[in-house]
């Protein structure tokens, strides 16, 4: 597939299947963003976030950070985690558009898809999100901001927790300019409220948080791993040619099939294994997951993910 691709999304590609980095630099010192937004296919473009726990250095773009032209205005995905790292981005859609932003999109209640949402309110744009993601904004937000002036200290300045403006429950399709972008909610998995942003014309689809690669994925309280794997099948049943993930750059749905589903699948069993033993949870810490130990925030990670399966498993 990629020797049909421009140079620059094969690049990319190809990015996403090597060997990942979360000791580089910032990428862009000039911004606050981590990277400066790249062209992925024309019309979609995404500034790819820090491969990291968010930092000050990194100013809390750790996921990325996407928008869609259309000649009927902007679409985005995500607030980012800060006023400062919205109106950034802000500033480079204007660089290479005219066209207005018309709607902001939260691929989940997360801190660093959600907290900026009160840059665009500012701008009069409308900001969409899944019901469970605005129930998640409302309940947890302003933990979320507290943590994120933390570490971002003077960049959160201007920072204050809104809610969504429209919210739903399956899908929100936006039709603007010939494109269609669907915001669709494909069932539980790694958060509440994880949703999808699929343009069925291009093939491509920013998978937020349904779909890792570069970093090993992280397993909360209310990370329904079950649920997860299962609801992982219809993301792949839409086909894309691309994936834009919630975090590290774009890739082919084989890669993230394997760091998402693959993990899950492998971590799931394994746990099963102690749990048929009658191990303990400490035994769980010790599980062998050095197949994914290339990957950024494994040392992180991996013993939590592990731990946090083998809790939720004693009661399924």
């Amino acid at each position: 597939m990629m020797k049909h691709m421009a140079p620059a999304l094969a690049a990319l590609l190809l990015a996403g299947i090597a060997h990942a980095d979360q000791d580089i630099p910032d990428k862009y010192p000039e911004s606050v963003l981590y990277d400066a937004p790249r062209e992925v296919i024309p019309g979609v473009w995404s500034a790819i976030g820090a491969t990291a726990p968010p930092t000050y250095e990194n100013s809390g773009h750790n996921n990325n950070l996407s928008f869609i032209i259309t000649t009927d205005g902007v679409v985005v995905v995500n607030a980012g985690a800060c006023y400062k790292l919205a109106e950034a981005l802000h500033e480079e859609i204007r660089k290479v558009t005219d066209q207005p932003v018309r709607y902001v999109i939260l691929e989940n209640g997360q801190g660093h898809a959600a907290l900026g949402s009160n840059y665009w309110k500012q701008q009069d744009v409308p900001v969409v999100a899944h019901v469970d993601a605005a129930r998640e904004i409302e309940e947890g937000a302003h933990g979320l901001l507290t943590r994120m002036q933390s570490y971002n200290r003077d960049k959160a300045d201007g920072t204050e927790v809104v809610s969504p403006d429209i919210t739903f429950e399956d899908e929100y399709v936006i039709e603007l300019g010939g494109t269609r972008i669907e915001a669709l909610y494909l069932g539980p998995g790694h958060s509440p409220g994880d949703i999808q942003v699929w343009l069925p014309q291009k093939k491509l689809v920013i998978s937020g948080d349904m779909a890792f690669h570069q970093r090993l994925l992280p397993i909360f309280d209310d990370t329904d791993t079950k649920g997860w794997i299962e609801t992982y099948d219809r993301f792949v049943a839409l086909d894309p040619e691309v994936v834009i993930p919630g975090h590290g750059v774009p890739t082919t749905v084989d890669v993230v099939t394997r760091y998402t589903q693959d993990y899950l699948v492998f971590l799931r069993g394994e746990v099963q294994k102690l749990l048929d033993e009658g191990a303990t949870l400490a035994e769980a810490y010790k599980i062998d997951q050095s197949a994914y130990s290339d990957l950024d925030t494994f040392d992180e990670l991996a013993a939590r993910n592990a731990g946090k399966v083998f809790e939720a498993m004693e009661f399924e």
